[in-house]
């Protein structure tokens, strides 16, 4: 039912994770798609061939998130293939640990660059063609750890909230232009970003038992509700943050 025909999207970390699966449902409904990567080039060609035998049009871009004229370049390469921009996922981002106290301000600056400031970055070179368009839908993917915090991380905590209040204040500011800005707040998602936690021994069925659903989603899961951003029964919502964590966090 959900159709994105005749569209195109960017999707920034669209190699690997929550990125590649948006990437491969948006073709599928029929959007073309631009992906960003910063270092697997292999995974990235992969995500490309997917889409391209799903019958869409697909363009890589080797993006640090982190540097305005890498994103700018990228945009214009997006602009410059299909002449327009309908779709932006601001997918890309790190999480790291960070004991406050011992946490270096390196750690906190290149959370804050790449979480934060790269969404920045995207929508600044973004918008002005949507507004040209007339049209637009701005999906921006943070965590329920900017909803309920996270000891030990709240670097990415912090850079994760802060994407919420981006997201209503460029809800209203953008709404006279035609342009949705809404967002997807992830909790626990079987990804490469937790892999690592994930191999601890007993880790893994210790996070399962505190989701009320006692499952750890794919990352098609929390592709699903990203499409639904961008697609038209999403019409009449802007502003929004939609915790896709499986009844571990009731708030928003």
């Amino acid at each position: 039912m959900i159709r994105l025909d005749g569209k195109t999207t960017l999707i920034t970390g669209g190699s690997r994770g929550i990125g590649r699966a948006c990437a491969i449902m948006f073709a599928q409904a029929g959007s073309d798609v631009a992906i960003t990567y910063q270092r697997r080039e292999d995974a990235a060609l992969e995500v490309k061939n997917e889409v391209e035998r799903l019958g869409r049009e697909c363009l890589v871009f080797k993006v640090e998130v982190s540097r305005e004229e890498e994103v700018r370049a990228a945009v214009a390469g997006m602009v410059r293939q299909w002449g327009r921009i309908d779709v932006v996922v601001n997918n890309a981002g790190i999480w790291t640990y960070g004991e406050m106290g011992n946490m270096t301000s390196g750690v906190w600056e290149e959370t804050m660059r790449v979480n934060l400031d790269s969404v920045f970055y995207v929508l600044n070179a973004v918008v002005p063609h949507m507004k040209a368009e007339k049209r637009g839908w701005i999906v921006n993917v943070s965590s329920t750890a900017g909803i309920r915090g996270e000891a030990l991380h709240s670097h990415y905590a912090a850079s994760k909230a802060a994407l919420h209040g981006l997201t209503k204040s460029l809800a209203v500011e953008l709404a006279p232009h035609g342009i949705l800005v809404n967002c997807v707040a992830p909790g626990w998602t079987d990804t490469d970003m937790c892999t690592d936690v994930f191999s601890e021994p007993g880790y893994r069925e210790s996070v399962r038992q505190t989701i009320p659903l006692r499952r750890i989603p794919s990352a098609e899961d929390m592709a699903g509700p990203i499409l639904f951003f961008a697609s038209d029964l999403a019409r009449h919502i802007t502003g929004q943050v939609l915790s896709v964590n499986g009844g571990s966090v009731l708030c928003g």
